[in-house]
């Protein structure tokens, strides 16, 4: 593998474009480190007058804009080789001086908190710069009636180290103690199972291989199961205690109210995914019967159900793959496409010591930036135009929206990056002419629905009914938490598969559960993306223009409500029905091939 040094140019991204030179950088982190000193002159006194507020709203933007491109760098650099020890170094001193920021700028969210609505109204009457923060102070206020006394907030504020003691534990367990056994691998060599192999090992054609991998990583959290659901309680009722004394109706509700979002979405979810698990009992038979096995087990979810599909395309071929795919979206959105390609927003290669995976990231005020670890194949191509996605997304909302609602919620963040794949999937199958090719695309889709729109809807309905049960006072234990997962396992795969009783644990092996009723948005995120391909493709020019006013609005508005603007409404029951509906077809189409 090549070293970092040795990478051709036109293939690596140009950080130049965000801080000119490292020496530029620590400039600016010397800077920052004085803007930190400053804030004492604020505490205390940004509620004193419009001026002052408008003031204080300038600095604080100044300083956020400038940490965001010192941190970005400095773990940009950091990621095009993870050995390098001066970058190691830049990393740890942007994290430093962010914590030193935070904290230094933790009193104006109460001050504002303790402004009246009529103070807040006189200030907007005197000041017409204050207009452009209305959004951001109203979303301040939307918290005001889950406030308590400073007294009681200062009392909460110091639980929170206490509080997160139970994902703590979780974690060191997860990433330092816990060991899974080994295995004998294809080659018949032991080989060590761990987080990072396993889906691999799951996905190898030895069906001895994923059973015995499957076998040996539960095993583990099997041996480990009260210590484990004592950790899941723990986290549970941490999170019943503050949505108790802030007065929300359920952690649900609390979880959901930084993007009020309502619960009626979460709800809706579920309910139409039970509406459309027939179809994913049928392509559980399909899968069954693809892989000629009289049994399927939960060990043979993911196996692939095809052939090698040999389809070797390099990164420039992809280049064009994608703009072909995107060609709905029109010629302007294509023209950033290409912006990106051909001015270095892309670091295509894998080099000694890069990062691993891929993500789309950047600063406010520069492009943003896509890192890649391209290999010739079809799953990279997805990559590329998943990640472009979210790359042109945070390019139109830096461009359309101030600094202040430029970032968009995590509850969209997957929107316009899936938009993309579905976008070309689609262009992939109606020019697909080879009967292999197509059963490997429609599985590929397939596949992409059963692990988000299914897998983390029924992660979802276990995390609703395991803290609904803690809000009843029900013991939460391996054997409840078992008892309730292994029966959803149960409801969403049906009768074609096994559940073998290993599967009961899998809520142990997810760490998203300790930030509970997050992984919902993936599901949400991915039917309203499917929902807006679909406009597109049928809309044409009208359908781009109302996905535009989307991806230009940032968080300008909440989620739900630009969602709206683009045609989707996600408060009703419908995206998710014509997202299964698709899934519903493809597995028709699948059905009919294999």
């Amino acid at each position: 593998m090549k070293k970092r040094s040795e990478m051709d140019e036109q293939y690596t991204w140009n950080m130049t474009d965000l801080c000119i030179s490292d020496e530029a950088w620590e400039a600016e982190l010397e800077e920052l480190k004085g803007f930190v000193k400053r804030y004492p002159e604020y505490e205390g006194k940004i509620t004193e007058s419009a001026g002052k507020l408008l003031e204080f709203f300038r600095f604080s933007e100044q300083v956020d804009q400038k940490a965001e491109r010192v941190y970005v760098y400095a773990n940009q650099k950091l990621h095009e080789d993870m050995t390098q020890g001066k970058y190691q170094d830049y990393a740890s001193k942007a994290q430093n001086v962010l914590v030193q920021i935070s904290a230094a700028g933790a009193f104006a969210e109460p001050e504002i908190l303790g402004m009246s609505q009529d103070t807040w109204e006189k200030f907007l009457a005197q000041e017409e710069g204050l207009r452009q923060y209305e959004t951001l102070v109203m979303r301040i206020f939307r918290k005001k009636e889950h406030c308590l006394s400073e007294a009681e907030e200062k009392i909460v504020a110091k639980s929170g180290e206490m509080a997160s003691a139970a994902s703590d534990i979780y974690d060191m367990f997860q990433d330092a103690d816990a060991k899974f056994g080994s295995i004998t691998n294809e080659q018949g060599e032991q080989a060590e199972v761990t987080h990072g192999n396993y889906i691999t090992f799951m996905e190898s054609k030895n069906r001895e291989v994923r059973k015995a991998a499957f076998q040996s990583m539960y095993k583990t959290y099997t041996n480990y199961k009260n210590t484990l659901g004592a950790m899941y309680g723990a986290n549970a009722k941490q999170l019943k205690f503050y949505a108790d004394v802030r007065k929300y109706d359920s952690v649900l509700e609390m979880q959901l109210s930084d993007g009020n979002i309502p619960v009626s979405v979460y709800e809706n979810l579920i309910q139409a995914v039970h509406e459309y698990l027939p179809a994913m009992y049928r392509y559980v038979g399909i899968r069954k019967r693809a892989l000629g096995v009289d049994e399927l087990h939960m060990y043979d979810v993911y196996a692939p159900v095809t052939k090698e599909v040999e389809m070797k395309i390099s990164y420039e071929e992809a280049k064009e793959i994608v703009a072909k795919g995107l060609a709905p979206m029109g010629e302007e959105y294509l023209s950033h496409l290409r912006e990106g390609y051909e001015n270095r927003w892309i670091d295509v290669y894998e080099n000694e010591g890069k990062r691993s995976g891929a993500y789309s990231w950047g600063a406010y005020g520069t492009h943003p930036y896509v890192l890649l670890n391209y290999q010739d194949n079809l799953n990279n191509v997805f990559t590329l135009a998943h990640e472009m996605g979210h790359a042109l997304h945070s390019y139109y909302s830096d461009k359309t929206q101030p600094y202040t609602y430029a970032g968009y919620k995590i509850f969209v963040a997957e929107v316009a990056s899936t938009c993309n794949e579905s976008l070309l999937i689609h262009h992939l199958l109606e020019n697909c002419t080879d009967k292999q090719e197509k059963i490997y695309l429609l599985n590929y889709f397939i596949d992409q629905f059963k692990g988000t729109m299914f897998r983390q809807t029924m992660f979802a309905e276990f995390e609703k009914i395991t803290h609904e049960m803690c809000a009843r006072g029900e013991t939460l234990n391996a054997d409840s938490l078992c008892k309730v997962y292994y029966e959803l396992n149960q409801k969403y795969f049906g009768t074609e598969m096994v559940s073998d009783p290993e599967i009961a644990m899998e809520w142990a092996r997810i760490p998203h559960f300790y930030t509970p009723f997050y992984v919902y948005q993936y599901a949400t995120g991915f039917a309203a993306a499917i929902a807006l391909s679909g406009r597109i493709r049928k809309l044409g020019e009208e359908g781009v223009k109302d996905y535009m006013k989307f991806l230009t609005g940032g968080s300008s508005k909440d989620p739900i409500e630009l969602l709206k603007m683009a045609g989707v409404d996600m408060t009703q029951k419908e995206p998710v029905e014509q997202a299964l509906q698709l899934f519903q077809q493809l597995v028709d189409e699948l059905d009919q091939l294999i």
